[in-house]
């Protein structure tokens, strides 16, 4: 169980990750289908906060994915993803509903999500979704 009494010693409203809204990101349609390619964007600059302490986390996030009908429109993705700023949500649970979120926009043959934590307290962790193989 979650110990929560630091909340109330924070400055500011940690949100839930109900706040984040998918339809944010718009689909394009991807109009060369003559063959897959692989489209890899990352953002350098992510954050949210610590569900359990309020403190600010911060990495980068690679999305990976191979387009059936849809392209991700990069501007829309932005503001998905700032969204996340005040959010409070363990890293497990980010890369999931991001994956889930894109997933259920653009449907892609394949999809993985990466999420590259930086350094607390001597540890450093990195978490990957990803619905098909795209090793392959």
């Amino acid at each position: 169980m979650l110990n929560l009494e630091n909340r109330e010693k924070i400055n500011y409203e940690i949100l839930e990750p109900d706040v984040i809204k998918k339809d944010a990101i718009d689909a394009i349609e991807y109009e060369y289908k003559k063959r897959d390619i692989s489209i890899v964007i990352e953002n350098l600059e992510y954050t949210s906060v610590c569900p359990m302490t309020g403190l600010p986390d911060f990495g980068s996030l690679i999305i990976k994915y191979v387009p059936k009908k849809y392209i991700v429109e990069l501007k829309s993705l932005k503001f998905y993803l700032l969204q996340y700023r005040n959010v409070g949500i363990f890293y497990e649970h980010l890369v999931n509903k991001i994956l889930d979120d894109i997933d259920a926009i653009i449907k892609p043959k394949k999809i993985e999500v990466i999420g590259k934590f930086t350094n607390r307290g001597g540890i450093v962790s990195t978490v990957t979704a990803q619905k098909g193989n795209l090793s392959t």
